[in-house]
């Protein structure tokens, strides 16, 4: 009789909906972040080359703010993962009601 542990089999398994709320909540926010430092340590004409590039082409430079008051990047960052937080409760109870009427 063998005692090693069995090599763990892949079932499918539901989605905890809070943590991944959290999980989207957060990666949202990394990505606000990112984009601010991008923002505040180039050139105005880098970002909106970037920017352009990661928006396949579509203009931001008209639209594009360098500076921004300190209440609308707190609301923004806010917004940001409230937004978040819902798609991946969102995702997870799909996901876990798709579960549910595939059996």
């Amino acid at each position: 009789m063998s005692t090693e542990t069995p090599l763990r089999t892949f079932s499918t398994s539901h989605l905890n909906p809070r943590c991944m709320g959290l999980a989207f909540g957060t990666t949202g926010l990394v990505f606000y972040l990112g984009c601010m430092l991008t923002m505040a340590t180039v050139p105005r004409e880098s970002a909106v080359t970037f920017f352009n590039s990661l928006l396949h082409g579509l203009d931001v430079g008209p639209i594009l703010k360098t500076s921004v008051p300190l209440p609308q990047v707190a609301l923004g960052l806010v917004t940001t993962f409230i937004l978040g937080w819902f798609a991946g409760i969102l995702s997870a109870g799909i996901y876990n009601l798709s579960l549910r009427l595939g059996k």
